[in-house]
């Protein structure tokens, strides 16, 4: 007889609480200095501090952009991540209406800022975050926040880091 384990440790539960020390460890892995620099960060609204999400990088952009990432005015990258199964409750209506079933993740400072609103949040500030192509399985930490301008998705917003995993 075979006995499968699966240890759900991969996939951390959004909007639970964690013992102490996953919380310490998890707190650690996002640098909250990054939200100095995120441009109208009064429209986020916090869900949880600190998360690490896991899925494939999928085209934002609809073949528009070879790297299928936004490069947004404000200097933010708008990506998408197509999450793993076990993480679709991050998802909300709005990432299924108005983002292709796709969990938002946006690296800020990233590109030359070209809004001129937003020149200020990322002055002296380049984000030093790795991005993966098109088709990487990734794990992305940052915080996971909901958007209230346009459909009110979820993101991870601002990224702290991106990896590849298995």
């Amino acid at each position: 007889m075979r006995v499968l384990f699966i240890s759900l440790l991969a996939w951390p539960l959004p909007l639970m609480p964690a013992p102490a020390k996953a919380q310490a460890s998890q707190a650690a892995a996002c640098d909250d200095s990054l939200w100095k620099h995120v441009y109208h960060a009064q429209l986020l609204i916090v869900k949880q501090q600190c998360l690490t999400v896991r899925g494939t990088i999928v085209d934002a952009t609809h073949g528009k952009r070879k790297d299928g990432l936004r490069h947004e005015g404000d200097g933010d990258t708008h990506g998408w991540l197509k999450l793993d199964p076990l993480q679709q409750n991050l998802l909300n209506d709005g990432n299924r209406g108005a983002e292709g079933g796709n969990l938002v993740f946006e690296v800020i400072c990233k590109y030359r800022v070209t809004q001129k609103d937003a020149i200020e949040a990322c002055r002296g500030f380049k984000s030093s975050v790795v991005l993966f192509p098109v088709g990487t399985h990734v794990c992305i930490t940052g915080s996971y926040v909901q958007d209230q301008e346009h459909a009110k998705w979820m993101e991870i917003h601002p990224v702290s880091r991106i990896e590849a995993c298995p």
